[in-house]
């Protein structure tokens, strides 16, 4: 991993900082909320204590008459609605509709109170609508009916009584009572039939002292008017249960307790919301709703869910069956926290069993929104997330910049090293030699083996010419010594020991002659007077003396110069070939093609020399051209001082020398820059 990288994910390590704060506000926002919580839960429990002296506003705890199923809620109008068959003037929203199940589906209905009057609005859906004849709506409970709806009126024990709705046509129609005595108009009772697509809708208004303490709904379909014909009943309230609505005096006594910012709902027993009082506004702003893409991605992720804020809001049928109101009716204080997060809603809510002789009789819901916690929350989250970007772009700019400006130093650091070894210049001053920190002393350690190492390179360049000094008088001496001894008599024995002995000093003598030879070179480069010359000229006639002097390969000269003028000693580049060649002679078998090429370019002229043969070990390849450096395995004659001698007269001349493995052999080539 490079050094930019290692630093770019340790600027990441400034997102702890961050996480901390968010960890820190989410605290203090759950401090808040609970103490919000527990106020919300003291004034439910005080207001519950002051309700007891209403109980007579609760309605009678009766599970076997009052099961919610059984029934029917009248929900306040804010207005009178016109009895048309239509539900579009009704203050209520149709979720406040309660659906049931009929034989040709859905079946809706609701009641509203407005005034003295209880307004029945039913949605019937009837694939065949059967109307009743006008002769037979004497005889409505005879086996000859029609389609029709039965509202259930009774106040136990005495009043038992049946309000019928059933139409000869759509319009205007008139209610029938059945009692024990038959069927009689009832005209205080307005109702209009209406058609719509798949079935019909009913309203009426019935005047609020007709109706009985217990009330139920009905709906007959039939599909025929023959005497078989079939008839369904949908009870929409299987039996009469306790009509329930608002209680003015409830409502009154909870607008007098209600404080402002909250929303006070008392529910019956069963949990049918019985007074309500109170808003809790418009929800608050989030800076996040309107802010940019990521911050609300963000803020979405750190803050803490609560339950969805619909369920903080009334019932619109009426009947509260929120979890915490349901702990309530149960007997215990219960406390729940809602948030929205795309409304930005968020509602502390407590429920308090209201109890009397220790039997709950109903419930005190009381709910705030926590706007200003929301508000404190989000402005720190705002202020957190900001800074914290802004931070950490600042840190990580700042450290790519330092990671990229280090880096720099130490590339610079490797190319010069690199680059010092490639030309020799082992003694150069090294980048950021004069810093005082670990970069520094790095360049200083490498420029101090650097020196090292040119000092041991400058004592092997000199060893062979010091070995050849030092070693030709004592040679000298014992080959003078064996050549007197060949003139005295001696033994076979000795005689063949004195042969060995001048073999060795003959072959010791060729060794000091080679070495003699690269000092010979050395110092012809440093005095040797530069001419122009055609190397084309000069390689016709150099290949030609090696076809004659290597009968066993074979040479080729591969051109398409007519002449190659260059500049400096012909002599020194005709040993440079010659060291080459002999390299390539040794390196190939009998009968092997020698190839010697000469190609030019805008810049180099660049002379080759290649042969067939084993390839060179990658190993060496950075060490061929070094003094008395040698591959060949098993052969002490050779010193490795030809290629040393061939780099040096090519340097001499401003060039360089490489050498490449090809597909069947090795290749040398010389770049000499042009004149």
């Amino acid at each position: 991993m490079t050094l930019k990288r290692q630093l770019l994910l340790v600027s990441l390590l400034t997102l702890v900082l961050p996480w901390a704060g968010y960890q820190f506000i989410r605290e203090t926002e759950t401090a808040l909320r609970a103490g919000q919580q527990q106020m919300l839960a003291g004034t439910a429990r005080a207001i519950a204590e002051s309700l007891v002296q209403y109980a007579a506003e609760f309605p009678a705890v009766d599970k076997e008459r009052n099961a919610v199923g059984n029934q029917l809620y009248g929900h306040s109008l804010e207005s009178r609605p016109e009895v048309d068959g239509y539900f579009n003037d009704w203050t209520i929203g149709r979720d406040a509709l309660r659906i049931q199940r009929g034989k040709d589906g859905p079946i809706g209905f609701a009641l509203g109170l407005f005034q003295q009057w209880v307004y029945l609005y039913v949605e019937v859906s009837d694939r065949n609508v059967v109307y009743a004849a006008p002769e037979s709506m004497a005889l409505i409970d005879s086996p000859i009916s029609a389609d029709r709806v039965e509202l259930v009126n009774t106040s136990p024990p005495y009043r038992d009584e049946v309000f019928v709705f059933s139409a000869e046509a759509p319009g205007p129609i008139i209610t029938y009572v059945r009692t024990e005595y038959g069927f009689v108009p009832e005209p205080t009772i307005l109702a209009h039939w209406q058609d719509a697509p798949g079935g019909y809708h009913l309203e009426a208004r019935i005047p609020a002292s007709q109706l009985g303490t217990h009330i139920g709904l009905t709906v007959q379909n039939t599909d025929a008017r023959e005497a078989e014909a079939v008839r369904s009943t949908s009870f929409l309230a299987a039996r009469p249960g306790a009509f329930v609505s608002a209680s003015p005096e409830l409502t009154e006594v909870a607008e007098s307790l209600l404080q402002p910012g909250m929303r006070l709902l008392i529910t019956d027993a069963a949990g049918w919301r019985i007074a309500s009082a109170g808003s809790l506004g418009r929800p608050a702003r989030s800076e996040f709703r309107g802010g940019p893409g990521w911050l609300r991605v963000a803020y979405d992720a750190l803050v803490e869910q609560g339950e969805a804020a619909a369920l903080a809001e009334p019932d619109p049928g009426g009947y509260e069956s929120q979890n915490y109101i349901r702990q309530a009716l149960e007997g215990r204080q219960s406390v729940s926290w809602f948030r929205s997060l795309e409304s930005g809603r968020a509602v502390a809510a407590a429920a308090q069993p209201v109890q009397l002789d220790g039997v709950t009789i109903g419930s005190v819901v009381i709910q705030q929104t926590t706007d200003a916690i929301l508000s404190l929350t989000n402005e720190g989250l705002a202020r957190l997330l900001n800074v914290t970007l802004i931070t950490t772009l600042l840190v990580a700019a700042t450290l790519l910049g330092y990671a990229t400006w280090l880096s720099r130093r130490i590339r610079h650091l490797s190319v010069a090293a690199e680059s010092a070894l490639e030309n020799d210049d082992l003694r150069a001053t090294l980048p950021s030699a004069d810093s005082g920190d670990e970069i520094g002393d790095l360049s200083r350690s490498f420029a101090n083996v650097l020196r090292q190492l040119g000092a041991y390179n400058e004592y092997l360049r000199s060893l062979a010419s010091k070995l050849s000094h030092e070693l030709r008088t004592p040679l000298a001496i014992v080959t003078s010594s064996l050549e007197n001894l060949e003139h005295e008599p001696l033994s076979e024995a000795s005689a063949g020991y004195a042969m060995r002995a001048k073999e060795g000093a003959e072959r010791l003598r060729r060794i000091l002659t080679a070495m003699s030879e690269a000092s010979r070179v050395e110092e012809l480069m440093q005095h040797v007077e530069p001419e122009q010359f055609d190397l084309r000229q000069v390689l016709d006639s150099t290949v030609a003396a090696y076809r004659d002097a290597y009968r066993e390969r074979g040479f080729e000269l591969q051109t398409n110069l007519e002449e190659a003028s260059m500049h400096g000693s012909p002599e020194l580049v005709i040993q440079m070939l010659d060291k080459l060649v002999d390299n390539a002679v040794d390196f190939s078998e009998p009968g092997s093609t020698i190839v010697i090429s000469l190609d030019q370019d805008a810049a180099n002229m660049q002379l080759s020399v290649s042969n067939p043969g084993p390839p060179l070990p990658e190993q060496m390849r950075t060490q061929l051209f070094d003094s008395m450096v040698s591959v060949r395995k098993g052969d002490d004659r050779h010193l490795g001082l030809g290629l040393y001698i061939a780099r040096l007269i090519a340097e001499g001349h401003g060039g360089r020398i490489d050498a490449a493995n090809t597909d069947d052999g090795v290749v040398f080539a010389v770049m000499f820059p042009n004149v």
